[in-house]
């Protein structure tokens, strides 16, 4: 037993030196600038943000209609469903009352209205996102569905809009169209 354990020891450190010697000699891997929770969220806040945003503009008006299949979502739907999500998530963070809140078009909506309605509900998370600091994370809120913690309600808003960018790049890509995350 011992000897396997030693035997695992040895063979973690001889790949994690390989894994080393792969970084770039020179300068820092990874972000540069601040580093901590509330910055950390807010960077990956962003580029999201920034794929959904240039995905929206680049699906033609003609195609927010189109859905691969039968049973699923259109693509108006599925950028509509983001709208929603920020609008309710981020209105927590904001402390938004429901009744306040933005409303969305229906999927049949033109494209100009579903795009301004994702930029309003991008608009209010922008507004929450700068709001974070690491001190503030572990806040809670008191909402319908439960008690929620500040950094609980914002990696989740990530974590969402991530799963969505890819629904909305798998159907760009169907389209023929390259997903902005594919540009760069």
């Amino acid at each position: 037993m011992q000897r396997t354990v030693v035997g695992c020891a040895v063979a973690l450190l001889a790949v994690c030196h390989v894994a080393i010697a792969q970084a770039p000699a020179s300068g820092p891997v990874g972000p540069v600038g601040p580093a901590g929770p509330a910055v950390e969220v807010q960077r990956r806040y962003a580029a999201v943000k920034d794929n959904i945003l240039k995905s929206a503009d680049k699906m033609p008006a003609a195609d927010y209609g189109y859905k691969p299949v039968a049973d699923i979502r259109t693509y108006a739907r599925v950028v509509n469903h983001i709208s929603e999500a920020q609008i309710s998530s981020c209105g927590a963070v904001n402390h938004t009352p429901a009744a306040s809140q933005a409303k969305v078009p229906p999927e049949t909506a033109s494209k100009d209205e579903i795009v301004a309605a994702l930029k309003t509900s991008f608009a209010e998370c922008d507004k929450a996102f700068a709001s974070l600091t690491n001190g503030n994370l572990l806040d809670t809120f008191d909402l319908p569905q439960g008690q929620r913690s500040r950094v609980g309600l914002v990696w989740g808003t990530v974590g969402h809009d991530m799963e969505q960018y890819a629904t909305l790049a798998l159907y760009l890509r169907l389209k023929g169209i390259a997903p902005p995350s594919s540009e760069k």
